[in-house]
């Protein structure tokens, strides 16, 4: 994580430091940035045809499954950003509110940062949709796939939280069949 600055931002001093695995500070001028953790959204839809998982366009993960679902911008709180993120990436918005899955620590590596992720995962039913109803933002999205429960490669997943959180989300429901 020392590579983010190799000097100090507000004196130039070659003494920055990084403590504790999340914040840098400066001894020359007591210069100090907190590497906070971000917020991201997710969402699992739940259609007739199975759970709504998006191929990834862009690295990290390109190619793999991915929720859709990003971050939460500032001045957003967490419904906000995912009705956000939904209508940008699908094109689409739930017809009732999400309800909480799970919440799992993730690292998020990007341009060569670690970007340390609370991942919020959501569910919503939305018997009727189908894929082609979605309008995909081809920059970030390859590829939408719907997938039964019981067909899910676990490893074609893009990250540990969503992972973590799909598997929450089926498991239980296969104990009650």
């Amino acid at each position: 994580m020392t590579a983010l600055f190799s000097f100090c931002p507000a004196c130039a001093s070659p003494k920055i430091a990084f403590e504790n695995s999340r914040m840098f500070t400066c001894p020359d001028c007591d210069f100090v940035y907190y590497h906070n953790t971000a917020a991201a959204a997710a969402c699992i839809i739940e259609s007739d045809a199975g759970l709504v998982f998006l191929v990834r366009n862009n690295d990290p993960g390109k190619g793999k499954l991915d929720l859709p679902g990003g971050f939460i911008d500032p001045g957003e709180g967490v419904f906000e950003g995912l009705y956000r993120e939904l209508r940008e990436e699908l094109g689409w918005m739930p017809p009732l509110r999400p309800t909480l899955v799970a919440s799992f620590p993730n690292v998020y590596p990007y341009k060569n940062i670690p970007y340390n992720t609370c991942d919020l995962i959501f569910a919503v039913r939305a018997p009727g949709l189908r894929a082609q109803d979605l309008r995909l933002e081809r920059g970030e999205i390859a590829a939408v796939r719907c997938i039964k429960p019981h067909e899910i490669d676990y490893d074609e997943i893009a990250f540990d939280s969503i992972r973590r959180a799909v598997q929450a989300y089926v498991l239980p429901a296969a104990k009650k069949l």
